[in-house]
């Protein structure tokens, strides 16, 4: 990316942040950013799908920081919403295996419960091959 692309991409973010409103289709720049993994783009309309952390879609991945509400992409990127914000916050998920509730406190950059693990099914070389279900 050059830097009017990193300029565009910290302003989408920015924007996102203090709005909650995605960046319009028709932004330029957009599906440059998305060949650069900067964002994700939904193929079907080309609408911002990811802004990671940020899922600009209803996920399973639920995180109040800074006192409202986000979706995050993946359990690890919902830690990373609170680490993009920097505030605490909560993560409500549940497990993928037993369908139990997950609650999980982020103090001072630290989960409440360090016992729980993240698993990828996929090797991280290979998330962008398939971004979405990764």
């Amino acid at each position: 990316m050059d830097e009017s692309d990193i300029e565009l991409r910290n302003r989408i973010y920015r924007e996102y942040v203090e709005t909650r409103q995605p960046p319009a289709v028709d932004e330029l720049g957009l599906r440059r950013l998305h060949d650069a993994h900067a964002l994700v783009l939904n193929p079907a309309t080309a609408e911002v799908r990811m802004l990671n952390p940020f899922s600009l879609v209803p996920t399973a991945y639920r995180v109040n920081a800074g006192g409202r509400w986000w979706y995050a992409n993946c359990a690890w990127d919902a830690l990373g919403i609170c680490a993009a914000l920097h505030v605490d916050g909560r993560v409500e998920t549940s497990c993928p295996d037993c369908g139990e509730p997950i609650a999980l406190e982020i103090a001072a950059e630290q989960p409440d419960d360090p016992s729980l693990l993240f698993h990828c099914l996929v090797p991280a070389a290979r998330w962008w091959d398939d971004i979405v279900f990764t």
